[in-house]
């Protein structure tokens, strides 16, 4: 499950991926600070779901990142195992996620028909 190099959603799927990093480490401070994780602990895990989202950005591109990414939306809201509030956190991005992929997929379909209908 890919989108084509071409299509326009792949840049907005790109913009997803990176603001997750940065609503990971703001959960950082919300796992340490307020719900007591060590920090070793919350730095692993946000470290390990950062390093998935970032590697997905850039393998979206050749396409190999797709799976990363979907990956990368799992990561996300398992992080609500170490503060809740990103269960929360996590199932929007996985939305915002899920709903511009299937955007990207609406457009290649239309794209595709008028394609083979030789319509612009």
């Amino acid at each position: 499950m890919k989108l084509t190099p071409t299509n326009p959603m792949r840049s907005a799927l790109m913009s997803v991926l990176v603001f997750e990093v940065i609503v990971f480490w703001l959960g950082f401070a919300g796992m340490v600070q307020v719900d007591d994780v060590a920090v070793g602990t919350a730095a692993l895990w946000v470290g390990v779901a950062s390093v998935l989202a970032v590697v997905a950005t850039a393998g979206l591109r050749k396409g190999w990142g797709y799976p990363v990414a979907w990956l990368t939306q799992v990561a996300a809201i398992l992080l609500g195992l170490l503060t809740p509030w990103m269960y929360a956190m996590g199932i929007v991005f996985a939305l915002i996620w899920t709903i511009s992929f299937v955007l990207g997929k609406r457009l290649e379909t239309r794209f595709n028909h008028h394609k083979e209908a030789g319509t612009p």
